[in-house]
């Protein structure tokens, strides 16, 4: 739990140079909470089995581009072929889906488990697998997060990974709704999907 050698996943990765890199492009807040983030999705992994090093790598990159200008993901999505219906969406979206691609460009990982984490970290996904669902919950759940039903949805995860994945769609929908937000349709199948599979 406490190795963060990131090898087996890109030989010869430097989790140190990174660390400067985020620290230097990043706000302060959102650098650690990244640091939080990687922590809580190793631990999960490591209660339900999941691929540590990978839940952890995903983790600490899931915000990687979060701070990123409008252009900069707008000209991402066209330079690599993304879907244009990305267009109509915005940073609370580009961040995850595009922010795979801007990190296999800059930091050339390309381990599918760890970028699909990343990428459905925003939005969820019918086919979440392990290392997925705990980069999801952590973001949700790390000890820095405070809103009302935080300890339920801490409760949930410690219940299973489905439970923890159900309650934050439902939780972010409802958030959603009440806030007039338009909500992207991957997000819609993914509560469909996931809300049948948990405990709540």
């Amino acid at each position: 739990m406490t190795d963060f050698n990131y090898d087996s996943i890109k030989p010869g990765f430097d989790r140190d140079k990174l660390l400067t890199s985020m620290k230097s492009q990043l706000s302060d807040f959102r650098y650690k909470h990244c640091l939080r983030v990687e922590k809580v999705s190793r631990g999960l992994a490591a209660q339900y089995n999941v691929d540590v090093d990978k839940a952890g790598l995903a983790g600490l990159l899931h915000d990687y581009a979060k701070e990123r200008p409008a252009d900069e993901f707008k000209a991402a999505i066209k330079s690599h072929n993304l879907n244009r219906d990305l267009l109509n969406y915005g940073n609370g979206i580009w961040h995850g889906i595009v922010g795979a691609e801007i990190i296999k460009d800059e930091l050339g990982i390309y381990d599918e488990d760890v970028l699909n984490a990343i990428r459905r970290h925003t939005v969820g996904s019918t086919r979440m697998t392990g290392v997925d669902k705990c980069v999801f919950i952590a973001d949700f759940i790390e000890p820095k997060r405070d809103f009302p039903g935080v300890d339920d949805a801490r409760k949930a995860a410690d219940t299973s990974l489905n439970t923890g994945v159900a309650f934050e769609l439902k939780h972010t929908i409802a958030h959603l709704v009440d806030n007039n937000r338009t909500i992207y349709p991957v997000t819609f199948e993914s509560y469909n999907y996931w809300i049948t599979k948990g405990e709540l």
